[in-house]
């Protein structure tokens, strides 16, 4: 696993233990494709990494020019697999890792005031929670304007054309897995 793009392009990740059941790092030929369909650059955007696990998807983005990235995971090994990529990369002074349940972070965020313009989820695929990622990352008002919600999904769940006011603008897949782009309203309440 390595860095496609960017200031740290072929950097390489740490990944989970072979024995680790909890952790599904998204395919460097995945996290590619992603973000050729965002934009190389990502000029100074706030993201949020949901999910995060090793922290791949918010570190791509920082080495494409992402300002700040919020990782969360509430599994230890994937806690420590983020700070070690983000140490590693020296991304440090940029990334904040949040120990908890996504719905505490999305709570903590919320009451913070934060909202990003970037929004990854990669949930469990067994969880099948892609509606309530959707509803939480809205409910919590953390979807900046025209922002963009990326979703991780297995193909067996149907994604919605559209949820809670983000419309879905594109899907990819690849293989098992679903990727679906949903985009915020220019105004958001």
């Amino acid at each position: 696993m390595r860095i496609v793009a960017g200031t740290a392009k072929g950097r390489a990740l740490t990944g989970p233990k072979p024995t680790s059941l909890h952790i599904r790092p998204t395919a460097d030929r995945v996290r590619e494709t992603i973000f050729n369909m965002l934009g190389q650059f990502l000029d100074g955007q706030a993201v949020l990494d949901l999910y995060a696990g090793t922290g791949a998807l918010g570190l791509e983005a920082l080495s494409r020019g992402a300002g700040r990235v919020v990782l969360v995971d509430q599994d230890r090994e994937a806690q420590a697999l983020c700070r070690q990529n983000t140490d590693a990369l020296g991304f440090s002074a940029q990334v904040e890792v949040l120990a908890q349940p996504v719905a505490r972070a999305l709570d903590a965020l919320r009451k913070r005031g934060e909202r990003f313009e970037l929004v990854f989820a990669d949930p469990p695929y067994a969880a099948r929670v892609v509606e309530t990622v959707l509803d939480g990352v809205t409910a919590a008002g953390l979807v900046a304007p025209s922002g963009m919600v990326v979703v991780e999904h297995d193909k067996r769940e149907a994604a919605p054309d559209a949820h809670a006011g983000l419309t879905r603008e594109d899907q990819r897949r690849f293989g098992d897995t679903l990727v679906s782009f949903y985009r915020a309203p220019a105004t958001i309440p």
